[in-house]
């Protein structure tokens, strides 16, 4: 399944300056894969160690967030998109 990933300002040092790219993947484990496989080092700014989602980083497949599907097992289908939205913090 094609999907077309909406990357961050703070990720796209890592795509060449791209804002959408495109994966080929059956979930969301797949995408980030794929996504790490064109573009190396991705993975470890989306995932942890254990290869969990980071807590800082919020991924949402047509709009809903993947934490409340199945999270990191979550099955994307042909022309899905996947935005990922790295978490904001501080001010007052």
């Amino acid at each position: 399944m094609t999907v077309t990933v909406k990357i961050p300002t703070p990720l796209r040092r890592l795509t060449g300056q791209k804002d959408k790219v495109l994966a080929e993947a059956t979930d969301i484990a797949g995408v980030v894969e794929a996504l790490e496989g064109q573009y190396p080092g991705m993975k470890a700014r989306l995932c942890d160690e254990n290869g969990a989602l980071r807590h800082f980083v919020n991924i949402y497949l047509n709009g809903e967030d993947v934490r409340y599907l199945s999270g990191i097992e979550t099955p994307v289908g042909d022309g899905d998109e996947l935005s990922i939205v790295p978490a904001v913090a501080g001010g007052r």
